[in-house]
């Protein structure tokens, strides 16, 4: 099912989510619906904040960019991103590895808005896969900066957090407009019977 992705200027986008304990049938089912979502969205990467759900989860699937290219290492071994994609991550702890390097970065939450921020090129990874089994790679490129930013989601920090002051401020109007649109609309869900 395809659930409505949160916008900006909602509050539960700056809440930190809670450890997954156990893979229920329902986790199961928030992660399906989870990869639909993003697919409908043409998306590389959504976090269980942006569909109303403060848990540390989040999807990944990069197969479909072609000009931002991804490695990754399994138990050291490289191995191709595409065929592990759709990636559930469930409590995923990162180690950088490597110096920062900016690049380019949109959100669903923050439709039409980007900018550049800067992140370790490659990070190491420990997380649970859809079935609660544990999960260790090396990845980078694009598939090390979407899984850092999804990690900022899970922990309630957004992308708007890590931008240049300067590209923040160059942005101010449009973020402005767009928490002003999303509080209109939640205030019309409270008034609503």
């Amino acid at each position: 099912m395809i659930l409505p992705v949160i916008k900006y200027g909602d509050p539960i986008l700056r809440k930190k989510g809670a450890r997954i304990e156990h893979v229920t049938p329902a986790i199961q089912q928030l992660i399906a619906d989870m990869c639909e979502t993003m697919e409908a969205s043409n998306g590389v990467g959504l976090a269980a904040q942006q569909v109303a759900h403060a848990l540390q989860l989040m999807v990944v699937d990069v197969r479909d960019v072609k000009d931002r290219p991804s490695t990754l290492f399994l138990n050291g071994v490289e191995a191709d991103p595409r065929e592990h994609m759709p990636l559930a991550l469930l409590n995923p702890e990162i180690a950088p590895v490597g110096p920062p390097v900016e690049g380019a970065e949109g959100c669903l939450s923050f439709p039409e808005i980007y900018a550049d921020v800067k992140r370790p090129e490659s990070v190491e990874v420990k997380a649970l896969d859809k079935t609660g089994q544990p999960l260790a790679f090396r990845c980078g490129g694009l598939l090390s900066r979407v899984i850092q930013h999804e990690l900022d989601h899970l922990n309630g920090i957004l992308f708007i957090d890590r931008m240049a002051l300067e590209d923040r401020l160059d942005l101010k109007p449009k973020l402005d407009e767009l928490q002003t649109e999303t509080k209109a609309q939640l205030a019309q869900k409270v008034k609503r019977p």
